[in-house]
């Protein structure tokens, strides 16, 4: 089973030649996300081989143009590809009217119904699950209404060991609810404890994106245990003062957040233009917090190689 994220661009505001507005893409277990849609996503979507149809649920953090602007032309690609079911978009009030107002005003008449969520950017909250994967919202510290979202694997089922069923003669009835934790009663009374009838599952796992936020202490505690977060440092401490007056992180403040959180591992990402050389960011980070890498568009990042190499 996949659980992968895929970075689509982690600049900030002014794209460059080297990086794009932030957009990533995320598949667990057959079902594809996109987190940001910033303008140039359908060319990174492409360059990338991410099949545009897949694509069935959109988590847009907040509106300012780096983050949404790709919205309105994706849904008409997805239109011209001959979408036909439904696409839902999870994002802030307002966003909703101006998708709905270009569409209007382009006189688009989609194949396909848009189911829009409204965020609620005051408080932690479950927005979709899956049988296997809960998405949840929760509050940044931004100019305009903004949220982070975690995608936190369910606990997974214990396996039944089948040397088990076969010597206890199991009933198929009752396989389910041992790999639920129950024990197997034999007809004499005898119990056979639940460690003893199933392995030990995977660790659940999960995946914390960080979106535009001055440093709050909060955002650990709404990702606390997360393997792997994406956090933006749009600036270095060095550029503190205009990280604070424009609401945004420092290199340094993301490490804090990762080592608050207990977290695995931390990509940073959304550097401001004015810096040429992302090598800084590396550093600072790394004296807060050790398992530190850097955003690049293309990157492939796994939850399972993060968790194989927490353990290593």
């Amino acid at each position: 089973m996949k659980y992968e994220v895929t970075i689509l661009g982690c600049g900030s505001a002014t794209p460059t030649l080297r990086h794009g507005p932030t957009s990533q893409f995320l598949e667990h277990n057959s079902h594809y996300f996109l987190i940001d849609c910033g303008e140039g996503t359908q060319l990174q979507l492409r360059r990338y081989k991410v099949r545009f149809l897949r694509i069935n649920h959109i988590f847009i953090s907040h509106n300012h143009g780096d983050h949404c602007l790709g919205l309105p032309g994706l849904i008409s690609t997805l239109h011209l590809l001959g979408r036909s079911k439904p696409l839902a978009v999870y994002c802030q009030e307002g966003l909703k009217e101006a998708v709905e107002f270009q569409l209007k005003i382009s006189h688009s008449r989609l194949r396909f119904e848009i189911n829009w969520h409204i965020l609620n950017p005051e408080k932690k909250a479950l927005i979709f699950e899956t049988k296997k994967l809960e998405v949840f919202s929760f509050p940044l510290n931004h100019r305009v209404p903004c949220c982070g979202f975690l995608f936190a694997e369910k606990p997974h089922a214990r396996n039944i060991k089948t040397s088990c069923i076969n010597k206890y003669n199991i009933p198929v009835a009752r396989i389910r609810q041992i790999k639920a934790g129950s024990d197997y009663v034999l007809e004499d009374g005898t119990v056979i404890s639940n460690d003893q009838l199933t392995h030990q599952p995977e660790a659940p796992l999960s995946y914390a994106f960080c979106s535009d936020t001055a440093y709050q202490k909060q955002t650990a505690e709404f990702v606390q245990g997360a393997d792997l977060i994406y956090h933006e440092s749009t600036f270095l401490e060095a550029d503190a003062e205009r990280a604070e007056s424009t609401f945004h992180s420092t290199a340094s403040q993301a490490a804090r957040v990762a080592k608050e959180a207990n977290a695995k591992k931390l990509i940073l990402g959304h550097y401001s233009a004015r810096y040429k050389n992302m090598e800084p960011f590396l550093e600072e980070a790394i004296e807060v917090f050790s398992n530190v890498e850097l955003a690049d568009e293309g990157m492939v990042i796994s939850l399972k190689d993060v968790e194989k190499k927490s353990r290593s």
